[in-house]
């Protein structure tokens, strides 16, 4: 990797480093904090999204692991926080092997500095639309073996993809080279229809220039072939809940009634027969 991939842009806003800010993180910049301060201060309640999407990624590689899966892809990790792919898949394995992909360069330098001690645990620098890249890549090939199950993770990172990217077909690519039993998790903002959640829409395209949030019926097309796992499409904070932990409480318990802006990231796990 040269020097050039860890050289990072601070005039232009970076998704991972905006959803650090939302989570309370330190990686970031005074531009990602303006995108930040409008949802947190604009848009009250909003934030809401970010940890409800992230306790149920936690709750995806529990149950994923839980379930015999040993290798995990994340698809557009972000920035390290708390409770990461690897740190939870190792509270139910022993040495699971993890592989983090992103295209900002300072999620890779954070992330080589965070697992400089792991060898079952690499970042890969690349574009989520250059699958083939990924696939190629040295890293990738060291940890995960695709004759056995993996877990392949797209938490938040679809809705970014326009549709002439064509977000199906990029987990259709992964899927056809995954192993029986391998599962696949994806998280997405559901498309709202208030005045509220069309802002929220509107500020992440004009901020980011791309992104289309899509319908229920647009998410579960994402999955293709694959086999929907119990509960099937749900929102975030409704699937699989668990108790609610330090973190959670900023939003409340599961049993609760959610909010209007909980209601705009849902996820869904399935398995591939």
């Amino acid at each position: 990797m040269s020097d050039n991939a860890t050289q990072v842009d601070q005039s232009k806003p970076s998704i991972a480093r905006v959803y650090d800010y939302l989570l309370g993180g330190r990686d970031n910049y005074a531009v990602d904090r303006e995108v930040g301060d409008y949802f947190i201060n604009d848009l009250p309640g909003s934030v809401a999204i970010a940890y409800a999407n992230r306790q149920a990624m936690i709750r995806a590689v529990g149950a994923i692991a839980d379930s015999g899966v040993r290798q995990f892809i994340d698809m557009g990790s972000g920035l390290p926080t708390v409770d990461n792919v690897h740190q939870v898949a190792q509270r139910h394995l022993d040495a699971p092997h993890v592989v983090y992909v992103d295209s900002d360069p300072i999620v890779l330098a954070h992330g080589r500095a965070l697992l400089s001690e792991d060898d079952n645990t690499t970042v890969v620098h690349a574009d989520l639309r250059e699958p083939a890249t990924i696939l190629d890549h040295p890293e990738l090939s060291r940890l995960i073996d695709f004759d056995q199950p993996v877990a392949v993770i797209f938490s938040a990172i679809l809705h970014h993809l326009n549709n002439d990217e064509d977000p199906a077909e990029l987990v259709r690519w992964w899927t056809e080279r995954l192993a029986p039993g391998s599962q696949v998790y994806i998280s997405h903002f559901r498309s709202g229809f208030n005045e509220e959640t069309q802002a929220a829409e509107e500020k992440l395209q004009a901020t980011f220039g791309r992104g289309r949030w899509r319908s229920d019926e647009e998410i579960l097309a994402l999955f293709g072939d694959l086999e929907i796992l119990e509960p099937g499409l749900e929102i975030c904070t409704r699937w699989r809940p668990a108790e609610p932990d330090e973190s959670i409480s900023r939003i409340g318990p599961a049993e609760r009634e959610p909010t209007l802006w909980e209601h705009l990231i849902s996820c869904a796990l399935a398995r591939k027969p």
